[in-house]
């Protein structure tokens, strides 16, 4: 890592931790566990705060249902320690893609690379 790198963790947030999250860390940090896309939680000694660090880009999205329900205190055990049950009809966690190529699109959207036919309208036009 660079002197550019370190400057700019000094100034920003969001995009990985700052300097100061990183020394909050490391004097009053337990480390809990890590999820699938390696973001890593943390809990201080008395476990009256409760934090993740993110793996790239900090966005709430990226943590999945189970971190987040212990990071609300939904439950008291982190998922590394009491796996949650789930339901056969859940989907994996996603993170939101809205802006992205990915978001979804409806039928007819000018977004899509073919639009659907529509027949349910007649579009105006000027005389």
């Amino acid at each position: 890592m660079g002197l550019g790198h370190n400057i700019k963790r000094i100034f920003t947030w969001w995009d990985g931790q700052s300097f100061g999250t990183q020394l909050w860390t490391s004097r009053n940090g337990t480390k809990v566990g890590e999820d699938a896309q390696g973001n890593i939680y943390y809990r201080n000694a008395d476990d009256s705060r409760r934090w993740v660090i993110y793996n790239g880009e900090n966005e709430a999205s990226r943590v999945s249902p189970d971190w987040h329900g212990w990071l609300h205190r939904t439950w008291d055990d982190p998922p590394s320690e009491a796996n949650l049950p789930h339901k056969p009809w859940e989907k994996p966690h996603q993170v939101n893609l809205t802006g992205t190529a990915a978001a979804y699109a409806p039928a007819g959207s000018i977004r899509k690379a073919t639009p659907a036919e529509r027949t349910d309208y007649e579009a105006w036009t000027p005389e």
